[in-house]
């Protein structure tokens, strides 16, 4: 087990006071049933909303569940109940999941055409290469 000092702690802190001055961090966040958005008041003044739909974890949760979010320090947000932390910084980069769950999600969207087609380049042996360009 690893064991902090006050100092490590009084180390932590002053970091923590470095990034809350120099960074955008949550003030308040709560969830707003009626327009079904989790709205995140900034430090700065800013008010910064998503739909829950969008981050890993939160699409099924019910209103309820939702409305039991919080943030401890202003770097994240946290849902107990529902075992989901995210930051806010990485919100605000559009960053709402794993990389994993991420890449998941963007590889949801398939178009009938865009199947067809990536089924008849597979049975062509995959897809053609790219033609090397002539430097001239």
């Amino acid at each position: 087990m690893i064991e902090f000092t006050q100092a490590d702690f009084e180390k932590a802190n002053t970091a923590g006071q470095v990034y809350a001055d120099t960074h955008a961090t949550a003030r308040a966040v709560r969830y707003d049933r009626a327009s079904d958005r989790v709205v995140v008041e900034l430090n700065n003044g800013c008010t910064f909303t998503f739909p829950p739909a969008l981050v890993q974890g939160l699409g099924d949760a019910s209103p309820e569940l939702l409305a039991q979010v919080y943030t401890s320090s202003g770097i994240g947000l946290h849902w107990d109940e529902l075992d989901v932390d995210i930051t806010v910084a990485g919100l605000m980069a559009g960053i709402f999941g794993t990389r994993r769950w991420m890449a998941a999600q963007a590889g949801q969207t398939t178009l009938p055409a865009k199947a067809a087609a990536a089924r008849a380049n597979g049975q062509k042996g995959g897809r053609p290469r790219g033609k090397a360009s002539d430097a001239a």
